[in-house]
């Protein structure tokens, strides 16, 4: 169990991910400052399940991922950052807010891959594209490149999937690379459905 800085946000990290963001808030502004003098600039990032991101009195959700601090350019009012996510983590206990959000870590497991699997990433693949060359307003784009490596492959995968908030939170809980692609799979085609239907 270790203690990190902490990142409650409205949105989810999952692994292999790229993650950008304006941090105005004095206490975020702190920690990142803090993080530059680290020789491993590393935070934690945790869904915010009801309240906001600003100010705290948040209700914040138990697995959350590391992200490693990758750039950062100081803007006018912001600072622009770009991290990445790494490995994914149970929040054990919240530590004090002050001078910003901290809590004791366990890491989770990594997911394993068997070959076997294959032909399920190739379909869980397949269908995500599809969605999101159809998808209004998608965050990514249906061209996106994946990495060559399975496991990475299979978490972008369902970060680009035109989920919502929820439904990635639910496939970050994911114990095995095989239910993580079942899952994209059938909650890609349900929001597939959706947009048919609007």
């Amino acid at each position: 169990m270790i203690a990190i800085p902490m990142f409650p946000l409205g949105s989810v990290l999952l692994p292999h991910t790229p993650l950008p963001l304006q941090v105005f808030e004095p206490r975020y502004l702190t920690m990142i400052g803090r993080l530059l003098d680290e020789e491993e600039a590393r935070f934690g990032v945790v869904l915010i399940e009801r309240g906001h991101e600003v100010g705290g009195g948040d209700r914040r959700s138990g697995i959350g991922t590391v992200a490693r601090l990758v750039s950062v350019a100081p803007g006018a009012d912001v600072v622009h950052i770009v991290a990445v996510g790494t490995e994914r983590f149970t929040v054990e206990q919240w530590l004090d807010d002050d001078p910003y959000p901290r809590a004791e870590v366990t890491a989770l497991p990594e997911l394993g891959w068997n070959d076997a699997l294959t032909p399920l990433r190739t379909e869980a693949e397949a269908i995500v594209r599809r969605t999101l060359a159809r998808a209004p307003e998608a965050r990514w784009d249906a061209g996106t490149e994946l990495s060559d490596d399975p496991i990475a492959a299979a978490w972008q995968l369902a970060a680009i999937a035109p989920l919502g908030e929820y439904d990635r939170y639910t496939l970050l809980r994911s114990t095995t690379a095989g239910s993580l692609l079942r899952q994209v799979i059938d909650l890609t085609l349900e929001a597939e459905l959706l947009c048919s239907a609007e």
